[in-house]
């Protein structure tokens, strides 16, 4: 099996691992939720999607992060591996990724407009992330400044 087959089938593995975890955590917590598996880049994807899910996401996704996290570690107790996994509850990450693009987006051009360096709220490590990709994707370079969790990006101009 080629290098590129084998790192997808360890991504999916952990995958499996991080969806036995989660499903059990539902179970626990008496949720009703349907979880979907996929490898998204160089990484595994999980979601939880049902109905009323929005404590496992909590305020500005503290809970998702947590959660997260634990997941995480439950891939790397089973596989010994760090696992970069990125969990998704009820299309949280997918619909503040969109709304992260567009704040980029604008920052950017303010950026260029003014000449003058952009400095946006503070993020989380996901959040900044995203924000990085679509400033490298519009031609301009952005850096995070500050210490966890008031850690921010800025924007240089050309």
């Amino acid at each position: 099996m080629s290098s590129t087959g084998s790192r997808v089938q360890a991504l999916e593995n952990e995958g499996e691992i991080a969806a036995d975890y989660l499903e059990e955590l539902l179970d626990i917590a008496d949720l009703d939720g349907d979880l979907d598996m996929d490898v998204e880049g160089d990484r595994a994807a999980v979601s939880i999607v049902g109905a009323e899910l929005s404590q496992l996401v909590g305020r500005d996704g503290e809970v998702l992060e947590a959660l997260q996290e634990l997941t995480r570690l439950a891939v790397y107790r089973e596989t010994g591996e760090r696992s970069r996994l990125m969990l998704d509850v009820s299309g949280f990450r997918a619909a503040r990724r969109a709304e992260l693009e567009k704040i980029a987006a604008e920052a950017v051009e303010r950026c260029k407009e003014s000449g003058s360096k952009v400095s946006l709220d503070a993020m989380s490590p996901f959040e900044r992330k995203v924000v990085h990709d679509a400033v490298a994707a519009a031609g301009l370079i952005s850096e995070s400044e500050g210490v966890e969790p008031r850690r921010f990006v800025v924007i240089l101009p050309e």
